[in-house]
């Protein structure tokens, strides 16, 4: 069966996450519909732009070259108020080599540990697009608002999700379910608005 829709990142956590997120969303969307840059040989772009916005476009612009159909990519990361929004489109490369989730992680707990609970604000932010072979182009961004804890606490997630508690609760990402962190997620509140151009690219 020909792919309908590629999904931009090698990451399969991050693959799992969107498909579980778009597959209510999008009700003709299989898994077997989808391919990923782990399918091509090529290089991940270099995302250069100063925002989200830009490197999700530039990711999924990319891939849609490559592959033929429409494609989704998004971008995303924390960012912490104390920090002026940093580390922001850094964060997965915070501490200097990009994916090293527990070097992030602890490099910004050393970087806030004198701050004080009430300024450790923090928010998740994800812009979602998609891009088609045709040029067509759509962007939603996503937030998730919650504060900062100073050590980490649960074993699913990933990245920063073991020290971020979402507004509303008392437990980290990192110790929700996939299912109740893919309803209240940033990128879940990013591809819910961009679902309804997801499902006409495909039709």
């Amino acid at each position: 069966m020909s792919p309908r829709l590629a999904i931009a990142t090698a990451n399969q956590h991050k693959v799992d996450e969107l498909i579980a997120i778009l597959e209510p969303l999008v009700p003709d969307l299989r898994r077997s519909d989808v391919v990923t840059l782990a399918d091509f040989e090529v290089p991940e772009p270099v995302e250069d732009a100063p925002d989200f916005r830009g490197n999700a476009l530039i990711k999924a612009r990319a891939l849609t070259g490559v592959a033929g159909v429409a494609c989704v990519a998004d971008d995303s990361g924390l960012c912490v108020d104390i920090l002026g929004g940093s580390p922001g489109v850094f964060s997965a490369r915070w501490a200097g080599t990009h994916g090293d989730d527990t070097a992030n992680l602890e490099l910004l707990l050393a970087q806030l540990e004198d701050v004080p609970d009430e300024y450790r604000s923090a928010r998740f932010t994800c812009a979602a697009a998609l891009v088609t072979p045709s040029g067509d182009e759509s962007v939603h961004i996503g937030h998730m608002y919650g504060r900062l804890i100073r050590q980490p606490r649960g074993d699913g997630g990933f990245g920063y999700d073991p020290i971020f508690i979402p507004d509303g609760y008392d437990v980290t990402n990192a110790e929700l379910s996939a299912a109740d962190k893919n309803a209240i997620s940033h990128r879940s509140v990013a591809f819910t608005g961009l679902a309804p151009a997801i499902a006409q690219a495909l039709r």
